[in-house]
């Protein structure tokens, strides 16, 4: 029994799979997931706890930026192992008495699941014991409209997110899948982008030759220009 539950502790779900469903309260009401999501881009991420000073700053980066990642067909659901009552209570909390980093009166609007059972959490492999037993990890999964998770990170408790990358990530798969092709170390929009590797240097040379927009470093590396309009034009919502 005991190793069943270990192994149930370490399940996680990979890139490429379909993210794995469930229902669950939130204080948004009922959620069934990722159903309800289908057609849109979502990222679930977990926290440790409510009324803990790392996971406090990060909803109120994450709500501040809502409307950005909601600009990009995207929904933001929160998660951890507290009640329904002191999520709320938390939340009010923040909106009343926490001011960060010029950020004051911010709500919290996007679904904070419940998760005292850790139903959820251990679906997704957000326990992780040798860090804490009865926490989840700051844990964020990247799910696109067809249900399939696209990336997945991984933060320990004590190392707050890096909202700009979170964003960047989001912005650089959409990019990705419009265009068809690669993004570089660091890509931002507006910088070049990695063209799809041809299958042989012939085809290589052929497409170097036929390309004028593309630039080769060699056989297997090969860029293009990609305006930053073109990005923004062709992954916000219109």
């Amino acid at each position: 029994m005991e190793e069943k539950e270990m192994n149930e502790v370490f399940t996680m779900p990979k890139i490429g799979d379909p993210a794995p469903e469930f229902k669950a309260t939130t204080t948004q009401g009922e959620i069934n997931f990722p159903a309800d999501y289908n057609g849109k881009w979502s990222i679930l991420f977990s926290h440790p706890a409510d009324f803990t000073p790392v996971c406090t700053s990060e909803f109120m980066t994450f709500a501040s930026m809502e409307d950005k990642f909601n600009e990009l067909n995207c929904e933001l659901i929160g998660l951890s192992i507290d009640g329904l009552y002191s999520h709320i209570a938390w939340l009010r909390t923040i909106k009343e008495k926490i001011e960060y980093k010029g950020m004051k009166d911010v709500e919290v609007t996007f679904p904070l699941i419940e998760d005292i059972k850790m139903d959820v959490a251990k679906k997704y492999g957000m326990i992780q014991p040798n860090e804490d037993d009865t926490k989840a990890v700051r844990a964020v999964f990247y799910v696109d409209p067809k249900g399939i998770i696209r990336t997945i990170i991984y933060y320990p408790l004590s190392l707050g997110r890096n909202f700009d990358e979170l964003y960047r990530v989001l912005v650089a798969l959409q990019t990705a899948d419009e265009h068809g092709v690669a993004t570089p170390a660091d890509w931002r929009p507006g910088d070049d982008v990695i063209v799809p590797t041809a299958g042989s240097c012939g085809t290589a040379k052929e497409r170097m030759e036929s390309r004028e927009d593309m630039h080769c470093y060699d056989w297997f590396f090969c860029t293009k220009k990609l305006d930053e309009d073109k990005v923004w034009k062709s992954i916000k919502k219109k």
